[in-house]
């Protein structure tokens, strides 16, 4: 079975990978290319599911002709950064964080992130922003929050899997915009958390609607995910970023991913097989990644729609 898509959600496929042949038998074969990449190539029918962090519009489904999509993960985009001889959690919020990927703060030390970052040693390094230049469900979430948070941001960028940039780099998939931060002091991108763990990335704390200054760790993501009360019937997306203030540990840019499978296909009972699996028994490979269980309103709904699935 070959699948295709989300890089966000790419480190949990690749631990499922492996205990689904052991307890299934089912062989999967997944390319991280990017949300963008994945929708159109389950729509295509060139994979036998696609996986997106971005829920489909309604084009994207008519397109699809007869796609369901899925909840099958949870997990928060972390705002990764190097700053040599920063601090190690520097604390932005939304304003703030969207006047830097509008280019309107452009060094580190600027008077709105130090009245954020009281007593801390903040060096007058410029800022270089780097995005995703691929369709991204990453980028979704990103520019979701800052629709959100900035209406600047809404009504000059708004939101969207790929959009027009207003400053900085590009690069592709969560490995390329990774790369990048790597190699640039001053740099600032958004990528899912495992992928700052891995890299061993500084990532920034970012203020909720409570006022705290959250992290993208499981608390902040389950305290996110507890505003969540009902699935809309037609499985369209669920945002939880920028939560009430009554959740106060949550963290503000957490998102659902999904798996984008066809409603009639000749691997129906696999494909079935392989992503009830991922529901229930694959979740306990989430925390260590940092993708939280997903909660069970939200499985009850994606069981329902899987039995939508036949041959």
């Amino acid at each position: 079975m070959t699948g295709a898509g989300s890089t966000f959600v790419s480190k949990l496929v690749q631990a499922w990978v492996p205990k689904v042949d052991g307890a299934l038998g089912i062989k999967v074969t997944y390319g991280p290319i990017g949300s963008g990449g994945g929708i159109s190539q389950i729509t295509n029918r060139t994979v036998d599911f696609g996986a997106s962090d971005a829920p489909l519009s309604p084009d994207q489904f008519a397109a699809c002709k007869g796609c369901v999509q899925i909840p099958w993960a949870l997990s928060a985009t972390s705002i990764p950064y190097r700053l040599d001889g920063g601090p190690n959690r520097i604390r932005l919020n939304g304003k703030v964080l969207a006047d830097i990927f509008l280019g309107k703060i452009k060094t580190w030390d600027a008077p709105a992130v130090k009245g954020l970052n009281k007593g801390k040693t903040i060096p007058n390094t410029s800022i270089t922003v780097i995005h995703r230049s691929d369709g991204s469900g990453t980028t979704y979430n990103m520019t979701d929050y800052l629709s959100r948070v900035s209406s600047e941001w809404k009504s000059r960028v708004g939101r969207g899997t790929a959009v027009n940039w207003p400053t900085g780099v590009g690069g592709r998939g969560s490995s390329g915009v990774s790369a990048a931060l790597s190699q640039t002091n001053g740099g600032i991108t958004y990528v899912d958390v495992a992928f700052s763990l891995v890299n061993h990335f500084k990532f920034a704390a970012i203020q909720n609607k409570a006022g705290v200054f959250a992290l993208p760790g499981l608390k902040g993501i389950a305290a996110a995910a507890k505003t969540i009360n009902r699935v809309a019937p037609d499985n369209g997306g669920i945002s939880i970023v920028n939560p009430a203030k009554s959740q106060a540990l949550a963290y503000p840019i957490c998102t659902f991913t999904y798996v984008i499978i066809p409603k009639q296909t000749s691997k129906a009972a696999d494909l079935k097989r392989f992503v009830r699996w991922t529901l229930t028994s694959g979740q306990q490979d989430g925390p260590k990644l940092l993708f939280q269980p997903i909660p069970k309103v939200v499985l009850k709904a994606s069981l329902k729609t899987l039995n939508l699935v036949h041959s």
